[in-house]
């Protein structure tokens, strides 16, 4: 029987997004432009998740360019997987606003260990996208364009599907961002995924614009995660 690790592994070697796409928006996929991104991803995994337990599901909205866009792992950038994680990545060096508050937020948990025990992250659209403003690229989600969005539907429902496959539990899910879980909805409504959806601020907004209230926001993670 494969390790829940394993099956995660397996999911994320085989990523691939071949739909259509509104002209200045890529797909960056950091399993095929970085060869180290794999080689952390599996340690990552392998360490972590190296059970059959069957774990809540956390959904962000897909990764950036300097956190799992780089490293595989969802909300974890160079800096956190290094330090926290203790994997070392030889090829790049980020630091990415939202790891910042996950890794407070985990370490308030009970740490690393106990928090990827209990919880998988992972995004419905699991590949960073990026769009062309002023000549250069930057960082957009799948949400920020009508047609992005209509393009990358089924695509979402599907991966949701493989996520679930992993052994996660569907009687509640835990969505990050209020603008997310809007979309998250939609797609639940058309394809029966979770019982219920509890909706948490993103970290990314806590952060910026939220951190004097940051010790809030962390006892309401670990609340919602907690609690039976």
């Amino acid at each position: 029987m494969k390790t829940f690790g394993e099956k995660v592994i397996e999911f994320n070697s085989k990523l691939h997004y071949s739909g259509n796409l509104p002209n200045d928006f890529q797909v960056l996929n950091p399993y095929l432009d970085n060869p180290e991104t794999m080689t952390v991803m599996e340690k990552f995994y392998h360490h972590y998740y190296n059970d059959t337990a069957q774990r809540k599901f956390m959904i962000g909205i897909n990764p950036s360019r300097h956190g799992a866009g780089i490293t595989g792992v969802p909300f974890t950038d160079t800096k956190r997987l290094e330090t926290v994680c203790g994997i070392k990545m030889k090829s790049a060096y980020t630091h990415e606003v939202s790891s910042v508050f996950v890794y407070d937020m985990i370490a308030q948990y009970g740490g690393a260990e106990e928090f990827y025990r209990d919880v998988y992250i992972n995004s419905p659209f699991p590949l960073a996208i990026v769009r062309k403003s002023k000549g250069s690229w930057v960082n957009a989600n799948y949400y920020d364009d009508k047609e992005l969005f209509k393009d990358v539907k089924d695509f979402m429902i599907d991966t949701l599907k493989k996520h679930i496959s992993l052994n996660l539990n569907t009687s509640e899910v835990f969505v990050l961002g209020k603008k997310n879980a809007d979309f998250i909805s939609k797609l639940n409504q058309e394809a029966h995924l979770f019982e219920k959806m509890t909706v948490l601020e993103h970290p990314r907004y806590i952060q910026q614009y939220k951190s004097k209230e940051k010790q809030f926001y962390i006892d309401k993670y670990i609340l919602a995660l907690k609690k039976d």
